[in-house]
């Protein structure tokens, strides 16, 4: 608000005083900072404001003066708000919790079934994401006796270098990063997917999306490129669900074991509201952490021996959770075939009476393969064909699950 005549010039910072109506200033010139009794907005002016701020949400507002490379900004709905329009149904809340504490079971290897999370590289439909729950599920309740299938819904892609980012950033696949859309497109399919039954894991990518889709998510993972990075420990460490690390893109795991020690701990960060204010968390950690070994630029890391030296680290390191093998990325070379060759690899471990793995992460989708973004954009991709990194078909999916769920009924006879 420009100064008048009838004030002081702007020379002091605002603040609230909680004895009186008013703000109290704090001016320059006033060497022992008493507070002087200045004019303010009166609520009702202060409601107006507001109210006018948030008629102009889909406006684009004029960047700050010192923001010189910011071309725009938007405001986006806040957390409270959205979770109002798109609620979490009992039979969803049923889901996530059932997912949370079964996952957490079998990480910490009080349940010796195998946590599976299969699914997309990245959602970039959701009716043929919703297509896949449904299709998924039968087969998850036949074999619950042996693995806890947990459905991959991944929103967000971090890129190498540039490139789509996922269906929160740019839902219309154009370039357009409409994340308004793009996070009502997003809660509106988890609370569908978790609807039917079907609990979800996501990667945690963005540190403010949690805050909008986290009571939806049954685990979490912490992808290679971010595997390091401070802010995300400390996110995983207040997540009230298991959350995975994997191993940096080199293949190294001594960077992720040192992110679940960390992670492991209490800490205290910045982090959002529900109100889109910001606030300072203190975390307890989290206990329900996880390895996953994805390969890397030395070569994959699902063989035994590579299993066998991950875990003597994790002991070293006094860790006691256990491990789960991508069976994409750097351990299928980047091929998508060749990830029935990575599990069963990793059902001869099993069958053989190795505990240390406790699962396994697969990309797939209704089809097999992948597909670029056409001129038209969506109207002429393929249904059930990932856009990102290739997947395999359902049908070779439901195959290897079938072997998966074999091996762990042959682990448990040999015990016997």
């Amino acid at each position: 608000m420009a100064a008048t005549s009838a004030r002081p010039a702007m020379t002091h910072t605002q603040l609230r005083s909680p004895s009186t109506q008013g703000p109290i200033v704090l001016h320059a010139s006033n060497p022992r900072q008493e507070p002087i009794q200045s004019h303010a907005l009166t609520r009702w002016e202060i409601r107006r404001s507001w109210a006018q701020a948030m008629r102009q949400l889909n406006t684009v507002l004029r960047p700050p003066e010192d923001s010189s490379r910011v071309i725009n900004h938007r405001p986006l709905i806040c957390p409270r708000l959205l979770r109002t329009q798109i609620p979490t149904s009992s039979e969803s809340a049923w889901t996530v919790d059932r997912g949370r504490r079964e996952a957490a079971a079998i990480v910490t290897k009080q349940d010796d079934r195998l946590l599976v999370l299969v699914g997309p590289c990245s959602i970039h439909d959701p009716d043929a994401a919703v297509e896949f729950a449904q299709k998924i599920k039968p087969v998850a309740d036949r074999l619950s006796p042996e693995l806890c299938i947990i459905m991959r819904a991944y929103l967000e892609k971090p890129r190498t270098t540039v490139g789509w980012k996922g269906l929160l950033n740019d839902p219309d696949l154009d370039g357009s990063c409409n994340m308004e859309k793009g996070i009502h497109i997003s809660r509106q399919l988890y609370a569908d997917l978790t609807h039917l039954g079907v609990p979800i894991a996501s990667e945690l990518l963005d540190l403010t999306s949690p805050a909008y889709l986290s009571d939806f998510i049954s685990v979490g993972a912490i992808g290679a490129r971010t595997t390091e990075s401070q802010p995300h420990r400390e996110l995983a460490s207040a997540m009230p669900f298991p959350v995975g690390f994997k191993n940096s893109t080199d293949g190294s795991v001594t960077q992720a074991i040192n992110s679940l020690i960390s992670a492991g701990t209490g800490h205290t960060f910045c982090g959002p509201t529900d109100n889109s204010t910001s606030r300072i968390i203190s975390s307890s950690g989290n206990a329900d952490c996880f390895l996953i070994l994805r390969g890397g630029s030395s070569g994959p890391n699902y063989h035994l021996q590579d299993v066998q030296q991950a875990q003597r680290q994790l002991s070293q390191s006094q860790f006691p959770n256990g491990i789960m093998i991508d069976c994409s990325h750097g351990n299928s070379n980047k091929d998508f075939r060749r990830q029935p060759i990575v599990v069963d690899e990793v059902c001869n471990q099993v069958a053989s009476g190795e505990h240390s793995v406790i699962g396994v992460m697969i990309e797939s989708n209704l089809y097999g393969g992948k597909q670029n973004i056409p001129p038209e954009g969506r109207a002429g991709l393929q249904k059930g064909v990932s856009i990102t990194d290739g997947c395999i078909g359902l049908e070779d999916t439901v195959g290897c699950l079938e072997r998966l769920a074999a091996a762990v009924r042959r682990r448990r006879c040999n015990r016997v």
